[in-house]
């Protein structure tokens, strides 16, 4: 065992070595620019990423490659997704249908779209972090341009009805976004058996490259490009295609539709284990998310009496996160736990475990013996004594 042990495979994904091997060769050898129509190297590029492009729409569902266009990653995708639906459909309408426990690309896109006079409804969860499905329907009106709902939650792993939204959203001539970045390659997601008019991903979240993303544009939706110069990616989104990325981004698709069932089950295993220690060692445990509606891979806990920010601090041979930004009381906490009604106390004491493709039993088991020893030395801390330990890893 390598220390420290990762366990933040929210926040990003070591990539493959198969698909760092399958990306090598584009670095040198295959350096052409795919849009070069003229010789061998920009046809050998340009082919590499149609392949790419097909695995990327296989491990979705896509009826066509032609309806995957690659960005730089999730977060350009989803701004593309919303800026464009409402900049092409602004006049037939002007309200937007979203989740309070968005990914911050999805709110601050709507933050900017309601800057531009555009009207946002932000729904609200229940405890496990699911919306209420009669309160989607009743959101809408003749004036709702799109909703977009999040596949599977960042924080706490939730996973949304996608089918059922979908449908509500299309009975009401809505399009449907949803941002499936942290659930694409870790559960099964269908397109056209789900009705997703739009979805956003990425390769880092599933052991590919950083750098790239999609946006899945069903056959039909339209959108506005919201990036001007050479027409690329069906004129939606313009600038020389990174081959290399683009051929990791598949490969990675590949080996998730390859082997996803077998290590979705390695990983849910692991991650009860995780789960039980923690509870079986501490007092004052608490999930967060839906019991069992949420991603394998995915453990948000609340260790109640013991500052998230502290426990991190301490933490010298394990890699999380919280879901909480906080340093101080001070500091407002997770926006997630806040809409799914967590007091703000215990907010502050959420730590997220990402669990992923390399995480081992030995690993699982070593971070359980840390966390309880760290829990029960934060617990018998002072507050100042709490600072102190969050200003020592600062510096």
């Amino acid at each position: 065992m390598r220390l420290p042990v990762y366990l933040d495979y929210h926040a990003t994904t070591p990539v493959d070595p198969r698909v760092l091997a399958a990306m090598l060769p584009f670095f040198s050898e295959e350096f052409g620019n795919a849009a070069s129509r003229t010789h061998v190297f920009g046809w050998r590029s340009a082919a590499a990423g149609d392949a790419a492009r097909a695995q990327v729409a296989e491990i979705i569902g896509a009826r066509s490659p032609e309806e995957i266009v690659f960005t730089s990653g999730a977060t350009e995708s989803v701004n593309l997704a919303l800026k464009g639906v409402a900049s092409a459909h602004r006049s037939r309408g002007d309200h937007i249908v979203t989740v309070a426990t968005e990914h911050r690309a999805v709110l601050d896109t709507c933050r900017r779209l309601q800057k531009e006079g555009f009207r946002v409804t932000y729904l609200p969860v229940d405890p496990n972090g699911m919306i209420a499905l009669d309160g989607l329907h009743a959101a809408i009106t003749n004036r709702t341009l799109l909703v977009s709902v999040m596949a599977a939650n960042n924080e706490v792993g939730t996973l949304a009805l996608l089918a059922q939204i979908a449908r509500i959203a299309r009975e009401r001539g809505a399009v449907f976004h949803t941002d499936a970045t942290q659930a694409v390659g870790k559960v099964p997601m269908n397109v056209q058996a789900m009705g997703v008019d739009l979805l956003s991903f990425s390769a880092p979240k599933m052991c590919g490259p950083k750098g790239i993303g999609a946006l899945y544009v069903r056959h039909g939706i339209e959108i506005a490009p919201q990036m001007d110069g050479g027409g690329h990616e069906f004129g939606l989104r313009s600038g020389t295609l990174n081959v290399p990325a683009i051929v990791g981004f598949g490969a990675a698709c590949e080996l998730c539709r390859q082997e996803m069932a077998a290590e979705s089950d390695r990983v849910r295993r692991l991650r009860d284990r995780l789960h039980q220690a923690l509870a079986a060692g501490l007092d004052g445990v608490t999930l967060h998310g839906h019991p069992t509606e949420r991603l394998p891979g995915n453990l948000n806990l609340s260790f109640a009496g013991a500052q998230a920010e502290t426990v991190m601090a301490m933490l010298k041979d394990v890699a999380v996160s919280s879901a909480s930004a906080c340093a101080t009381a001070s500091v407002e906490p997770s926006h997630v736990l806040r809409a799914m009604g967590v007091k703000r106390s215990l907010a502050h004491c959420s730590i997220r475990f990402g669990l992923g493709r390399f995480t081992t039993e030995e690993e699982i088991d070593y971070a359980a013996r840390c966390v309880i020893e760290v829990v029960q030395q934060v617990r018998a801390m002072s507050p100042m004594d709490q600072l102190a330990a969050v200003a020592a890893r600062s510096c």
